[in-house]
């Protein structure tokens, strides 16, 4: 981890965009990727939030869905809350998974009928069954009329979805448009766990389209998913309007 040190800024970083961080470490990290995973699947397409797409990625089979460091501001500030994301789609099916999270010793995976796993322990959703109470991480309550139990809010939104895996949060919710880049390894890694894993809307999320925008995002112990999505839904819909 020469790129980043506990408690202080890391990785020289700066704007893609007003308020959207990228380091040198997503950059090698990224470069680092395409040259292994391309040499060990040439056919797969490639689709990262830091390099340009293969062209007529959407047109093929396979395709790596990557973030090579999911929650860039965690990094640089040198806080843990930041992993790598690896994705392996084919035919719009995420079918393997990897999250590495170094600065927090954690590796996750997950292989699509084949269960999830962190540390080489298979992980399993709870059982929490209503929004009162739900472990949701969070900074804070402020706004949001629901009595939920707040817990510890990596910036990464590819952790936060692993802690529903790992019985760590019961719940994952989100308006804002994410990269298929940002969910895909998690997604596939709390659905193995048991979660269930959708957008805003509650359709099931599809990868590698020629879009590669996810409108809003649901992660959660089912009965808490279930008991969530009406309320999202309705807010995803107002904004569509």
């Amino acid at each position: 981890m020469g790129y980043w040190t506990a408690g202080q800024t890391s990785g020289n970083p700066w704007e893609k965009a007003p308020g959207d961080p990228v380091c040198e470490a997503d950059i090698a990290c990224d470069a680092l990727l395409r040259e292994r995973l391309t040499a060990l699947l040439p056919e797969a397409a490639w689709l990262s939030e830091e390099s340009a797409e293969t062209p007529g990625r959407s047109e093929a089979r396979l395709a790596w869905l990557i973030d090579p460091i999911d929650g860039t501001r965690d990094f640089v500030r040198g806080r843990a809350g930041w992993a790598i994301s690896v994705a392996l789609a084919q035919d719009g099916i995420v079918q393997a998974a990897a999250l590495i999270a170094p600065a927090r010793g954690e590796r996750w995976w997950a292989r699509r009928g084949g269960g999830a796993w962190r540390n080489g322990a298979r992980l399993h959703v709870g059982a929490h069954a209503t929004l009162a109470g739900a472990r949701v991480p969070l900074d804070s309550l402020r706004g949001i009329d629901m009595p939920y139990t707040v817990v510890a809010k990596p910036n990464g939104i590819a952790l936060r979805m692993a802690m529903v895996a790992a019985n760590e949060a019961d719940l994952v919710a989100g308006l804002r448009l994410s990269g298929e880049w940002d969910i895909a390894a998690a997604g596939l890694i709390a659905q193995e766990a048991g979660a269930t894993v959708t957008d805003a809307l509650g359709d099931p999320i599809r990868y590698n389209k020629a879009d590669a925008r996810v409108p809003g995002l649901l992660c959660g112990v089912p009965a808490v998913h279930e008991a969530a999505l009406p309320r999202l839904r309705e807010r995803a819909l107002k904004l569509r309007a």
